[in-house]
């Protein structure tokens, strides 16, 4: 019997789609067209290679009316937020412009009468991208995009919540008339995977996804020298300090909170509220988070849909509770006719008189909840922000640019924001420290863990 992958839908319930895992000759047959089509594509100028990728993007762009709808219903999000269009168009435009500059031979400083010195960034080979389900279009493209500029060939596989992402993808480059083998899509279990990963046939992997699952990625890939890239657990914190913009800070950390369900890899999951504000800015907060509406992602109305599976709510909701055990205060209270045990719609929540002995304001809940705290001074906010062991981005609400970048210097963060939160800057690198993982996608240090620096001395005579 052939085994499957199955999809099932949060929206109902139901069996969306379902596809079969790659066998071994199989597997094998795709890690070997990927060798031979890498050889050519690496030869490709990289203006050729720019043209195939924005073409790609297009197609890509070109099914975005059919792409949202599927969206809702492989992983919940509303399609009223148009999918991920926005982002995935900004990065892929940003990091092929940036190929030329970024792939550049670098020359050293102290020039040397009759040598010819230089460093090449070449291609690593073989990239394997295994793709999470909650952005699976921006995540995917983080690496897939400058990969392929660099020269590299490209396996996709992608989460089972969101197969049909990566049928997306393959169609996308077909359209584009990329050449065979440069991109595949495959289809695989976790013991695949394993194996895939310690078969020697992978140069690098990009995995985004759980701390546990990064460890098994590690261990999988342990002897092959392989590099891999891991952007795993976050519980990104935000401070508000006396001087913030209040309307702006609570509008935009809602927002931050609560889109995609609370699904975000850099949502902001805890608040540090300076004393000062901390009562307006709560206030404030809860209001905000009342005008949001649970339903359907198919309904125009909803603003937050189920959560991808039933046993991730559930999470939350045992993360409330305890919180609740432990003193916390809820105060939202939202009525959803089928927020219960078991289901994958859960209103949002937004708890206070929280402490760091709570689940909820240390272990990653990735759900629609947060915890707020009222702090003293910076000192405390920023001993509580470094309480944990992620670091992915923390964001810094002020009008003090210099106080802020101070503040950012003492965070131990991949990304410091000022203002904002919940974003990707292409032009500058997506990266975390302690258990958040290692390496980096995007700007320039993107390109670096894509390729391997060569040397060049080449000498007259």
């Amino acid at each position: 019997m052939v085994e499957t992958i199955k999809l099932i839908s949060p929206v109902d319930g139901s069996l969306h789609a379902e596809r079969p895992v790659a066998s071994d000759a199989e597997i094998n047959a795709i890690t070997e067209r990927a060798k031979t089509a890498q050889i050519a594509w690496a030869e490709t100028p990289l203006a050729e290679r720019g043209r195939y990728v924005l073409a790609f993007l297009e197609a890509l762009l070109a099914m975005n009316e059919e792409i949202v709808p599927e969206l809702a219903w492989q992983m919940g999000r509303p399609v009223r937020y148009g999918g991920e269009k926005g982002g995935v168009e900004e990065r892929t435009r940003y990091m092929v412009d940036l190929a030329a500059a970024a792939l550049a031979d670098v020359i050293p400083h102290d020039a040397r009468p009759g040598f010819h010195r230089y460093l090449r960034r070449v291609p690593l080979g073989i990239v394997l991208v295994i793709a999470p389900w909650n952005y699976p279009y921006l995540t995917a493209i983080n690496t897939i995009v400058p990969a392929l500029m660099a020269g590299n060939a490209v396996i996709l596989k992608h989460a089972a919540q969101t197969l049909l992402v990566g049928e997306r993808f393959a169609k996308a480059f077909e359209v584009a008339g990329l050449p065979k083998g440069v991109f595949q899509n495959i289809v695989l279990n976790h013991v695949q995977t394993e194996k895939l990963l310690g078969s020697g046939k992978i140069d690098h992997c990009n995995f985004t996804g759980s701390v546990a699952g990064g460890r098994a990625m590690e261990k999988a890939a342990a002897g092959t020298f392989m590099t891999l890239g891991l952007e795993l657990g976050g519980k990104d914190p935000a401070y508000v300090l006396p001087d913030v913009k209040l309307d702006h800070a609570v509008a935009n950390l809602v927002d931050g909170a609560f889109y995609n369900s609370g699904q975000c890899c850099c949502g902001i999951e805890r608040v540090y509220v300076h004393e000062k504000v901390y009562d307006d800015f709560v206030e404030g907060f809860i209001a905000e988070t009342k005008n949001y509406v649970v339903g359907n992602p198919l309904d125009e109305a909803t603003t937050i849909g189920p959560m991808a599976q039933p046993r991730f709510a559930d999470f939350v909701r045992e993360q409330k509770a305890e919180a609740l055990r432990k003193g916390a205060v809820a105060h939202v209270g939202m009525k959803v006719d089928n927020d219960r045990e078991g289901s994958p719609y859960l209103a949002p929540e937004v708890l206070t008189n929280v402490n760091h002995q709570m689940s909820v304001m240390r272990e990653e809940s990735f759900g629609p909840i947060v915890g707020i705290m009222k702090v003293r001074d910076d000192d405390e906010a920023i001993q509580l922000m470094n309480d944990s062991p992620y670091g992915l981005t923390a964001s810094l609400w002020t009008t003090d640019a210099d106080r802020a970048a101070a503040l950012g210097d003492r965070i131990e963060t991949g990304t410091v924001f000022m203002n904002r939160c919940d974003y990707v800057d292409p032009g500058l690198v997506w990266t975390g420290v302690k258990d958040t993982g290692k390496g980096g996608a995007m700007g320039r240090t993107g390109y670096d863990n894509l390729t391997r620096p060569k040397g060049y001395h080449l000498r007259e005579v």
